[in-house]
């Protein structure tokens, strides 16, 4: 996978065995995992797990989360971007979806927004996708509106059916959609 996208200050590129350690020092983090629904990794083990899933969405799908990376410094900043899902979320399955999960030292400087303003633009330009979906914790206003600015449009609140990698069965969560420009 060649994917490497660049912003004002970053660098978007796929996730490598590499970043298992950064991956691991941002995920033991308590109020990274705030509002996610599991609990922070207690093992790097875990890091490599999720960056092995992801690499298998690449191979499989051609698309998976990408890690940020800050170009002023080169460090590792979280990861961003596009997800084939395939497993039934809010009724809809086989649709692309919107995350993101940033490092804390990294929160409150508009890299969430400017990374996932790229990661439509890819998804729209090179996908040519007509729609994305994104969701967030009901509790969560920071990453609300980081899908608001991002242009995502709030569609409901809903209640997981099934368990996930990050909600359990029968918790809330608010369900919103993203209309590339000119659909």
């Amino acid at each position: 996978m060649d994917i490497f996208i660049e912003t004002e200050r970053l660098q978007m590129r796929p996730l490598s065995m590499a970043d298992d350690q950064d991956m691991f020092e941002m995920s033991i983090d308590p109020e990274v995992h705030k509002y996610i629904g599991n609990k922070p990794y207690q093992t790097i083990e875990q890091s490599r797990g999720t960056i092995a899933a992801i690499m298998q969405q690449y191979a499989d799908f051609g698309i998976g989360r990408w890690a940020i990376v800050e170009k002023a410094t080169n460090k590792f900043v979280g990861w961003t971007g596009l997800k084939l899902m395939k497993e039934r979320v809010n009724g809809h399955i086989d649709h692309y979806d919107f995350g993101y999960r940033l490092a804390r030292k990294f929160w409150g400087k508009g890299y969430a927004t400017e990374s996932g303003r790229a990661s439509l633009q890819y998804g729209a330009d090179v996908m040519k996708l007509k729609e994305i979906y994104a969701m967030t914790d009901i509790n969560n206003g920071g990453s609300r509106r980081v899908l608001e600015k991002l242009g995502f449009a709030y569609i409901e609140t809903f209640i997981f059916e099934e368990g996930s990698a990050w909600r359990k069965a029968g918790e809330p969560a608010t369900w919103y959609k993203w209309i590339a420009p000119g659909n």
